[in-house]
């Protein structure tokens, strides 16, 4: 489809102007980033995978009644979505001790919590996310009381929904980030997973190794970010079980 106007440019993804009223196109870059930005590289084939992981993710969560701003794929790198006001929190659900969780607490990397641990970020890079309660949230007026019962009640399904599809395929969930907007249909609004859900936004381990298949592969250093993805995408059927190693991974349709 032909260019539109930019909207905005991001680390991991471009939004463009959508082709009709109310939707966005996201197109989802190679670029991979970690530490706020301090460690960069570009990797080829990324984008492609966290396209088609995303779409494969936000459908699912739209069968079971979970809403999302997900309309449909478009090629490899590109899908419409419903355009929706982000509200500015990054939305944390903690299900294993790792990554500021254990640097915070001193908790032993893969420790299994007493339940799930919902936390929330102040969106903004120049802060470095910093992490807020929802105190802040209400005296800033980022969202209301009745906005966070809903965001709590929303994190909490796609913990249940996302913790099953992987355990099914040998992947342990340790933690995952996801964005919630604001959708206006008329004088009403209604909440929806919004951005992503990747092995970006994920820390994904194998259940039998411990071997990390998600962004941790990149701050880490522990080898090919290209192949930890396409495992993921692998075991949940995305890719051929038998595809071959590459470094720009052909996705089925």
């Amino acid at each position: 489809m032909a260019r539109r106007k930019k909207i905005y440019e991001g680390k991991a993804k471009i939004l463009y102007e959508g082709p009709e009223p109310g939707t966005i196109v996201q197109y989802f870059k190679d670029d991979a980033t970690a530490f706020n930005a301090a460690k960069k590289d570009v990797i080829d084939g990324k984008g492609v995978l966290n396209n088609r992981l995303s779409e494969f993710f936000m459908t699912g969560l739209n069968q079971i009644g979970v809403p999302t701003h997900f309309i449909r794929r478009l090629n490899m790198r590109e899908q419409l979505v419903r355009s929706c006001e982000i509200i500015p929190l990054e939305i944390i659900v903690r299900n294993f001790a790792a990554g500021s969780l254990s640097k915070r607490l001193g908790i032993e990397e893969g420790t299994q919590l007493p339940r799930p641990i919902v936390e929330y970020c102040y969106k903004d890079d120049k802060l470095g996310d910093p992490l807020v309660t929802e105190e802040h949230i209400a005296a800033f007026g980022w969202a209301s009381q009745q906005d966070m019962d809903d965001v709590l009640s929303l994190a909490l399904r796609v913990n249940d929904f996302m913790s099953g599809l992987m355990l099914g395929v040998g992947i342990k969930l340790v933690d995952f980030k996801i964005e919630i907007g604001r959708v206006f249909e008329g004088d009403f609004q209604r909440l929806v997973i919004a951005d992503e859900i990747s092995p970006d936004s994920c820390r994904l381990w194998d259940i039998e190794t411990g071997q990390k298949l998600d962004k941790d592969v990149f701050r880490r250093d522990l080898g090919s970010l290209t192949d930890a993805y396409s495992e993921v995408a692998r075991r949940l059927g995305v890719l051929p079980q038998n595809a071959t190693q590459m470094t720009k991974p052909k996705l089925i349709n």
